[in-house]
């Protein structure tokens, strides 16, 4: 479980974020939507000890992210951010290798090379694993991107917004894979996601947030309603009800 107690982090007077309390369950997939500005990803880096809250205490499997040794939290959580760049010249396998720099520290053993295959194969990276990041698409080295956090093993997976450069097609492959790695590798992940839809149809929970507060969270049937969207996008939505779990479409 992650829990988030009394957090609150200031830019100004006029942004601030929280105070939050929240908790969000061990086992598939929460999803933090919301309008621009609502905080989102500055909520997730918080929980990833890339930014220290103000005031409060998170913790991650019962481990306190702001306390615990930096080797012992990347043991437990791994988070990729939207800003990814990295200047040298990499292969897609020498990139998902520094995802095993925390048991490693730059010397892989066969046990760390096993773990990068597993996510390379995970993603479906395997014909690419020798090509330069810069040699590939935005939405592959995205799915590469992805592939170096799972290599990480953790059981808590943070992801801010990766559908970033991914068309619908890939966008779906890309939350269907990680929905596997919830399902079939027990991970806990939590993605910041613009779209509401793909939080309805993949996520277990979802938490929306507005003016850096958590507005409600819950089940998808109990957040993707028409009130509570029009309510948190500032805009009419309405929900249609379908086999598969509601559909939002805004007017």
């Amino acid at each position: 479980m992650i829990t988030l107690d009394n957090i609150s982090r200031s830019y100004s007077d006029e942004v601030t974020i929280g105070p939050v309390d929240l908790e969000i369950p061990a086992g598939g997939m929460t999803a933090l939507v919301g309008p621009n500005g609502a905080g989102k990803s500055t909520l997730l880096t918080m929980i990833g000890r890339l930014q220290k809250p103000n005031t409060g205490t998170i913790t991650v499997g019962g481990l306190d992210v702001d306390s615990a040794p930096s080797g012992e939290v990347a043991k437990r959580l791994s988070i990729l951010r939207q800003e990814n760049h990295f200047v040298t010249r990499l292969t897609v396998r020498q990139l998902v290798g520094f995802g095993r720099y925390p048991y490693s520290h730059g010397r892989l053993t066969v046990e760390d090379e096993g773990y990068i295959t597993e996510a390379i194969d995970f993603l479906n990276l395997a014909e690419l694993e020798n090509r330069f990041l810069d040699q590939l698409s935005g939405g592959q080295r995205q799915r590469a991107y992805v592939a170096m956090v799972l290599a990480q093993n953790t059981e808590y997976v943070l992801l801010d917004e990766p559908l970033n450069n991914l068309d619908m097609k890939h966008a779906v492959q890309m939350m269907k894979q990680l929905r596997r790695a919830c399902d079939e590798l027990g991970r806990t992940v939590v993605i910041v996601l613009h779209d509401v839809n793909f939080a309805a149809r993949y996520a277990d929970h979802i938490c929306a947030m507005n003016d850096g507060r958590v507005t409600i969270f819950g089940t998808p049937e109990e957040v993707i309603r028409d009130e509570v969207l029009t309510d948190i996008f500032g805009t009419p939505v309405k929900v249609l009800q379908t086999e598969d779990g509601p559909l939002a479409s805004y007017f």
